[in-house]
């Protein structure tokens, strides 16, 4: 008999994290100056960057979670491609990974952790990367992901905070994984959909490399547990610019759509609206389910651009060509307060 894995854990994925309202509550900033740090918490990036030389800057993040599937490979592939993106959010490129493994022991068999093991090393070799170690604890839910590694040249880093006015939004993956994942855990997500999600979040944004190398490119990050909103409000924020986004333009899983409209949701997304629905102008009459839809939590999700205008054609191309054919331009920047308008 399969084991159940999303049964021992009380969330799933990135759907896991803290509320972002309580997350920028515990990360004060720091009163230590480091000149070399070029990335720290104080812009919520997607991972930190340190100088070695006028030539190199080491990457570095960490990102595990809670089963968001039952299939242990499947588990472990989509938590290594999670925490492998951060990587190239940052425009760099993945050097090596460490495991992050916690397991109840006592109530999953041997194979089912070495399953998972498995599936997140085949990631890493998709990648071209070791999983070079790691460390794992008796834990009384199954976690895990990797610390990853990465190196990129100090001019190519690409942050989450230097967009600029004009710019335009571009969305390298649909929405909906959240929705996905709740509707699994129901017993009510088809095969297909299933396929889809998976297709999805094991689909390494690699993207990030080639955008690091456009200067058109004025900021980048991932859209993950926050939901679109709260990571293009961490962008707003951070580049002292307002958003305005277009939800027919957003791509969207058709039966995420479906479960979302009959109400099948994860509970994350009320906490993420908690947290920034006062910095968000939806448009009158907007349908509730579209909303929630704006906060679902991703788990892998797609790269979040922001591009001068006339590079926007050459970006999707870009997206295109490396196998995300639901890229879409969905919105742009402008001056003004950092909010979202959705229209």
């Amino acid at each position: 008999m399969q084991i159940k894995l999303t049964k021992f854990s009380h969330g799933g994925g990135c759907g896991c994290k803290i509320a972002p309202s309580l997350l920028r509550e515990l990360l004060s900033k720091s009163s230590l100056f480091y000149p070399d740090l070029l990335v720290g918490n104080d812009s919520s990036d997607d991972a930190a960057v340190y100088r070695i030389n006028d030539s190199q800057a080491i990457v570095a993040t960490t990102d595990f979670f809670m089963p968001i599937v039952d299939d242990a490979m499947d588990f472990g592939k989509i938590a290594a491609t999670n925490a492998i993106s951060d990587i190239y959010a940052m425009g760099a490129k993945p050097i090596m990974a460490l495991a992050i493994l916690g397991m109840p022991i006592d109530k999953l068999p041997a194979q089912t952790m070495k399953d998972i093991l498995s599936g997140g090393e085949s990631v890493c070799a998709l990648a071209g990367i070791p999983l070079a170690g790691g460390h794992s604890i008796d834990s009384p839910e199954p976690i895990y992901g990797l610390a990853v590694i990465g190196i990129v040249h100090p001019d190519h880093i690409k942050r989450n905070d230097q967009a600029k006015s004009g710019d335009v939004l571009i969305l390298g993956k649909a929405l909906g994984i959240g929705i996905f994942s709740a509707a699994l855990k129901k017993g009510k997500l088809s095969p297909e959909a299933y396929r889809s999600m998976l297709e999805s979040t094991t689909l390494l944004n690699t993207p990030g490399l080639e955008l690091a190398r456009m200067p058109q490119v004025h900021a980048l990050t991932d859209v993950t547990g926050f939901g679109l909103l709260g990571h293009l409000l961490e962008m707003c924020r951070g580049s002292k610019l307002g958003a305005e986004i277009f939800f027919d333009q957003i791509p969207v899983f058709q039966e995420a759509e479906e479960l979302c409209i009959e109400g099948i949701v994860p509970g994350a997304i009320e906490r993420n609206w908690t947290s920034f629905g006062s910095e968000v102008a939806l448009r009158e009459g907007m349908p509730e389910w579209q909303r929630k839809m704006l906060c679902d939590p991703q788990t892998s999700g797609g790269l979040l651009v922001a591009c001068a205008p006339d590079a926007a054609h050459d970006v999707l191309e870009l997206f295109l060509q490396s196998g995300f054919g639901s890229a879409r331009k969905i919105g742009c920047l402008g001056e003004g307060d950092a909010i979202v308008t959705v229209r």
